[in-house]
């Protein structure tokens, strides 16, 4: 069955975003083959993403999770029903408020592979809910000193056990395991 893997790119402060949304900042760090082999490696191991759907629950240019190369199933959390949208062969469908439906549907998409959850509040949410069971972090050598936190809110503990890290040019790469 599919595991559940928390999958972002974060500043050393923590933040997977600027105040306003913003990640030009990835793009401010070179990076080396090893670094973009190990991230190819983990986003090959994806078969379903769960989201949070723009406000206007459109999948537009730029929009998609992955830049859309994915091509996996894409689950987007709303709070208002819409029908599914499939662009350039991929379903992406809307779930009303049901976390744990919308996991549980990625999972069984997803197959042997992994399920990525995108954003902060979607990865509080699954890691309240104990539904998650990696974090891999990709952390690159930037302070913003604020930002949107990928775990600020989560409000409780969560006990890890490191399984991988690495580091290449200037990330370090880490892979836990939520300990249960």
């Amino acid at each position: 069955m599919a595991k559940v893997l928390v999958h972002a790119t974060v500043t050393l402060d923590g933040y997977m975003a600027d105040p306003e949304g913003g990640v030009d900042w990835m793009f401010d760090v070179d990076a080396t083959g090893e670094d973009t082999e190990l991230v190819n490696r983990i986003v090959g191991e994806i078969g379903a993403v769960v989201g949070d759907a723009n406000r206007a629950r459109t999948v537009e240019g730029g929009e998609e999770p992955y830049g859309g190369l994915q091509g996996v199933p894409v689950y987007l959390m709303t709070h208002e029903a819409q029908e599914p949208l499939v662009k350039d062969g991929v379903t992406y469908t809307f779930v009303v408020d049901d976390i744990v439906a919308a996991v549980e549907a990625a999972k069984t998409d997803a197959g042997d592979k992994a399920v990525s959850l995108l954003g902060g509040r979607i990865s509080r949410q699954c890691l309240q809910r104990g539904l998650v069971d990696e974090i891999q972090l990709h952390v690159l050598p930037i302070l913003l000193g604020s930002g949107i936190s990928l775990f600020e809110g989560l409000n409780q503990r969560v006990n890890l056990e490191l399984v991988e890290n690495a580091a290449f040019g200037n990330g370090v790469h880490l892979r836990y395991r939520v300990l249960r």
